[in-house]
């Protein structure tokens, strides 16, 4: 009996190490300084993508000292205007890497790096992957300031923690804790008859399901009468202690009869399983209502999600005429706190009193083979396996917009279209480029490329396309000074670009015709330089800025400024 009990307890001890070699609680610290409050959680559902790390807020200022979270070295700097913007990756020696985005900032010795490299290319965005040698960092040293680059809807530090195979992990499995007492929300649940022959409450389509609060907190739904193969799922969100975001589930289950057919774990995902996130939620509503319900069925086996723990069946509820059923789906946080919604099921094969809805047309793409529309103008190439489902597609070309379908099918992989613009004027192709059409009219560049007599472009998204032409050249204004004013006193020299056409595809800064490193703030359509950069020779000195479109219209701007060392 003894030796008994000393193999249990020296079995749950290897569990216990195994457990925490696995995750180490105690190797990394908080990147930041002050206390973490989150505006986003890991694996949040955002547009086509898992979130892949922890938001952070920043007290809605830029500037905070941001640390290493353990010893290491600097494997990779991205300076992007887009994405993470300014991001640091650093390696460390138990295999893990910790991803910094969003940054104002570098620390002074990894800037110096960053600077050199980019003068020796001439250019700002640049992407570096330095040796393990070159920039060696402590736990708790600063390596940059916090800030809003990139994609960044506002300030805060973007936090990751990978593998060594680049797979992206949930930080809370390491130890980095933040306070959380809030149960989740469910806001809305849904039923879906799945076949021909299923129904819900006499409806062929997706059921919103009508639920109320208990006094035990759980959510009781009214009984639902079905028949045939269903599924279900709900639009839900977590909020942490100290902020109001709208945050992630950690886990969703679902059991029927007490069994658990189906479970999702926000623990680590591959980056290139990220965009079927679109099959995940329930797309339509996404685009339609900007709701984003999580299905708690897998609908089609080309989503091979890791994210997906127990599946059993597809998560798929095979109603029986007669016989009843008790699904509950329970929305969990990483703390624990939960959510319960029970439903109560009546099997009962009726009459279908709402049929399908669905517009027939005549064409009908099967997802597993590729597709192809053609006709005078337009070429339309969708490789196999970019749809989820097999549907009917919707086409047509009216008054020079190509109408491909619409938004609310998703497209897990790029798909070719081709205009045909053989019909005109050689110097008039030269300022055209492929637009998308928003719901208000608005054309928006997509990247557009030209071979032979036709443009064309490569993209994931359904919708209206049409040709448009930019015959205007950017525009370049300074900010805060005139030509040849003394900036003896001013830290930076910044100018405003803008362009109402393609959009801005390039631009080069040069004092008295030497390059300089212009950071460029989409978002706000500035270019800042650092005097700080370099010492310029001489008081009187020549401002030059080039500036061009997606069509390669071109702005040269000049002016001049007095400025001693």
């Amino acid at each position: 009996m003894r030796k008994k009990i000393v193999l249990l307890l020296l079995l749950a001890f290897c569990q216990k190490i195994a457990s925490q070699s696995g995750y180490p609680k105690d190797y990394f610290i908080n990147p930041l300084e002050i206390p973490l409050v989150l505006s986003g959680t890991f694996g949040e559902l955002r547009s086509n993508h898992f979130h892949a790390g922890l938001d952070i807020k920043t007290q809605q200022v830029e500037g905070h000292k941001v640390v290493a979270s353990a010893d290491g070295y600097v494997s990779r700097i991205n300076v992007s205007l887009w994405g993470y913007g300014n991001a640091l990756y650093i390696t460390h020696p138990n295999g893990y890497t910790t991803v910094y985005g969003h940054l104002q900032k570098f620390s002074p010795e990894i800037d110096a790096y960053v600077r050199k490299k980019q003068y020796e290319n001439e250019r700002y965005s640049i992407r570096l992957y330095p040796k393990s040698k070159e920039l060696i960092v402590k736990k708790g040293q600063v390596i940059a300031l916090s800030g809003n680059s990139g994609s960044s809807g506002g300030p805060h530090l973007h936090y990751e923690i990978r593998d060594v195979k680049s797979r992206t992990m949930n930080p809370m499995l390491f130890g980095i804790t933040v306070p959380d007492h809030k149960n989740p929300t469910i806001q809305n649940a849904y039923a879906y008859a799945l076949t021909d022959s299923s129904h819900v409450n006499q409806s062929a389509n997706d059921v919103k399901i009508v639920f109320n609060r208990q006094y035990d907190g759980d959510l009781l739904a009214n009984k639902i009468y079905a028949y045939g193969k269903i599924g279900f799922g709900i639009n839900s969100y977590d909020r942490l202690d100290g902020a109001l975001n709208r945050n992630g589930l950690y886990i969703l289950d679902m059991s029927v009869n007490g069994e658990r057919v189906f479970q999702f774990a926000a623990d680590k995902f591959s980056f290139d399983e990220s965009r079927f996130i679109n099959s995940y939620i329930d797309y339509d509503k996404y685009i339609n209502q900007k709701q984003r319900v999580q299905k708690c069925f897998v609908d089609h086996d080309m989503n091979n999600l890791s994210l997906y723990k127990r599946i059993t069946d597809g998560g798929y509820i095979n109603v029986k005429d007669s016989m009843e059923y008790t699904v509950s789906i329970i929305a969990r946080d990483f703390t624990g706190n939960k959510t319960k919604l029970i439903i109560p099921i009546q099997g009962k094969k009726d009459s279908v009193a709402i049929p399908k809805k669905e517009k027939i047309t005549n064409r009908y793409f099967k997802a597993k083979l590729p597709n192809t529309i053609k006709d005078s103008i337009i070429t339309a190439y969708f490789p196999e396996n970019i749809f989820y489902e097999d549907f009917y597609f919707d086409y047509s070309f009216e008054n020079g917009v190509a109408k491909l379908h619409n938004s609310t099918v998703p497209v897990h992989k790029n798909f070719r279209l081709t205009f045909d613009v053989s019909s005109y004027k050689t110097e008039d192709v030269k300022k055209m480029y492929i637009a998308k059409k928003n719901k208000y009219g608005k054309l928006n560049y997509v990247s557009t490329k030209r071979k032979d007599n036709t443009l064309y472009t490569l993209s994931r998204y359904l919708g209206d396309f049409t040709l448009a032409s930019d015959n205007h050249k950017p525009t370049v204004k300074t900010i805060g000074f005139a030509n040849g004013q003394w900036l003896t006193k001013f830290k930076t020299l910044k100018v405003r670009i803008h362009d109402k056409g393609s959009g801005i595809k390039s631009y080069r800064g040069e004092i008295d015709g030497q390059w300089i490193r212009m950071a460029y703030d989409p978002k706000k359509g500035i270019l800042t330089y650092d005097f700080s950069d370099k010492n310029l020779e001489g008081t009187l000195h020549n401002l030059k800025v080039v500036v061009t479109d997606n069509v390669n219209n071109s702005t040269t701007f000049t002016t001049t400024f007095n400025k001693k060392n």
